[in-house]
């Protein structure tokens, strides 16, 4: 089994139902199991700033995929749960960014691994950081804004 670890985002509809449901969604998949997830954050959006606050987490999964067909997967499910790439940043039902896979290292069209903006993102570390407590995710922590990041309370 490799180890993966999934970016979630969502910022329409109901966030945290959106979230549950990629995770289900990822269950489903053949030789698959979500093993750990990160506390729920909500942050303000990055980039595109005219949209909704997001709920962001990271999720710890384990495959017997290869990463170019679980990143496929994942494509998948984010298309059947309703996701349009219509703007830069914009808006979505749900975002899967495949973060990191074993310790694979990838740049082609398809797959860039590790995913090429974690560590300038708090919305992506601090989540990371709930599952994946390195030296290297914290030295990241110390120098981005947190500040934007809070924990989801339902």
């Amino acid at each position: 089994m490799s180890v993966a670890y999934i970016g979630i985002g969502t910022n329409m509809g109901d966030r945290a139902d959106n979230i549950k449901t990629a995770l289900e969604s990822v269950e489903l998949l053949p030789e698959t199991k979500v093993t750990e997830l990160s506390n729920i954050y909500e942050t303000a959006p990055w980039g595109y700033l005219e949209q909704d606050d997001f709920l962001n987490a990271v999720a710890k999964v384990e495959t017997n995929l290869s990463s170019y067909a679980f990143l496929g997967a994942l494509l998948g499910i984010e298309a059947a749960m309703g996701r349009l790439r219509t703007v830069k940043n914009g808006p979505r039902v749900i975002d899967l960014d495949l973060l990191f896979f074993e310790d694979e290292v990838q740049n082609t069209n398809e797959l860039t691994l590790p995913h090429p903006r974690i560590m300038e993102r708090a919305f992506v570390l601090v989540p990371l950081y709930d599952v994946l407590k390195n030296t290297e995710i914290s030295a990241a922590l110390e120098k981005v804004d947190t500040s934007g990041v809070k924990l989801y309370k339902k």
